[in-house]
């Protein structure tokens, strides 16, 4: 989705402490620069994301309740995040859906709006073809693979759009769409949202950074975004309170998107914060909120 670029476990207590001492203004006394370096920065945010992607986890999130991944809410924040992303709640009619936005990520398409600029749009497309050869977008890997981390067109026009509208009628290509939502975006946020003692809404919370800002360990990627956040305020599996920590992480996700996208913060002021001002930390409906302009009601 969107993010700056291609494409520390609160469970884990030394991932979050060597992580948060990074992002501290600094130690009393010490000897060592108030900040680190840029480079030594992304580095910790690339081992916190490695770290969150333990497999000896597995076992623990297994024994927790489904959250977010239960059928009925999973349901729930795949329109919740059509809302933002397609304006609309039938997030199934958005298969076919293809533009360029004019935000520099070149063309966005599908469920959650993969791009052609940010590499999540080549992966899906490579990964289907690997398991559906000669399929209508097989054709064109090379210009996608060429136009990868820019907001060009070249070797896509004229034909990529009407492609992607076609293939979006095949069912496996639905399929593959989903299949990458979830390996992409929506199982990493659930699986680290639990791990750092977050109930539904927090789960979704870091579902829509990670959409949003993208699963990435550089400046303003859904890991920064998380850092920023367990640097104010202890995550509840730290024994931290849920409602301050998830208010921090609201914090840092308005600001990376204000670096992003300036202009319009509606996903975080009028659906987020306003869910968690009301104490909806189950994310039960009735919902109503506001992004970008609509107005909507679950």
């Amino acid at each position: 989705m969107k993010r700056a670029g291609c494409l520390a476990l609160a469970a884990l207590p030394f991932a979050v402490t060597a992580v948060a001492y990074l992002f501290a203004p600094g130690l009393p006394g010490g000897d060592g620069p108030a900040r680190p370096s840029a480079s030594a920065a992304a580095q910790a945010r690339q081992e916190a994301k490695a770290e969150a992607e333990r497999p000896e986890d597995d076992e623990a999130i297994a024994g927790l309740p489904a959250g977010l991944a239960a059928p009925a809410k999973k349901e729930l924040a795949g329109r919740i995040v059509a809302s933002a992303v397609h304006s609309t709640l039938d997030w199934r009619g958005t298969y076919g859906s293809i533009k360029d936005t004019g935000d520099g990520q070149g063309y966005t398409a599908g469920i959650v709006g993969f791009c052609t600029g940010t590499h999540d749009l080549l992966t899906l497309v490579e990964r289907y073809t690997e398991a559906r050869p000669g399929n209508g977008l097989a054709r064109y890997l090379p210009a996608l693979r060429a136009v990868d981390g820019t907001d060009s067109h070249e070797g896509l026009d004229p034909g990529f759009t009407a492609a992607w509208q076609a293939e979006a009628e095949v069912e496996a290509f639905r399929e593959a769409q989903e299949a990458e939502r979830d390996r992409v975006y929506f199982d990493p946020a659930v699986r680290l949202a639990k791990l750092d003692g977050l109930g539904t809404l927090g789960q979704f919370a870091y579902y829509d950074a990670m959409v949003f800002h993208g699963p990435d360990a550089t400046a303003n990627g859904f890991y920064e975004v998380r850092e920023r956040a367990v640097a104010e305020a202890d995550t509840p599996s730290e024994g931290g309170s849920e409602t301050a920590y998830l208010d921090a992480f609201l914090d840092a996700h308005r600001k990376a998107i204000e670096a992003k996208r300036p202009g319009d913060t509606s996903r975080v002021d009028t659906v987020l914060r306003q869910f968690l001002a009301a104490g909806n930390l189950d994310l039960d409906t009735p919902l109503r909120w506001r992004v970008y302009g609509e107005s909507y009601r679950l």
